[in-house]
């Protein structure tokens, strides 16, 4: 797995974590959040690691995802702590991806 994917799976596990290590998991509908798209987000920066490229669907659903750990914290009016966390995993996350996007296959010839 490429570095810029194992860093969005890592993002993706602290998503899956954070209703906890944050405090907001007495919030129902933010903690489900957080969960699937933290796991949705592991699973897709797992899967298009090594499938570099615009047809890459995977990373256009990391890239959504990204934006979507932007939003979260306005979406579900969460604390300083989790808008933060939230903001700057998600430009990581839309950066890796795009990165992941812009990059071309390295197609081996076979003689």
């Amino acid at each position: 797995m490429k570095t810029r994917g194992f860093v969005n799976a890592v993002i993706g596990i602290w998503f899956i974590l954070a209703p906890w290590m944050l405090g907001f998991s007495y919030d129902a509908g933010a903690t489900s959040s957080s969960i699937v798209f933290g796991i949705l987000q592991v699973i897709m920066s797992s899967w298009g690691a090594n499938k570099p490229g615009w047809n890459s669907w995977q990373n256009w659903i990391s890239l959504i995802t990204g934006l979507l750990f932007i939003l979260f914290p306005f979406i579900y009016s969460l604390t300083d702590g989790v808008l933060w966390s939230s903001i700057i995993l998600g430009l990581m996350t839309v950066i890796f991806s795009l990165w992941s996007l812009s990059s071309k296959s390295k197609l081996k010839a076979v003689s």
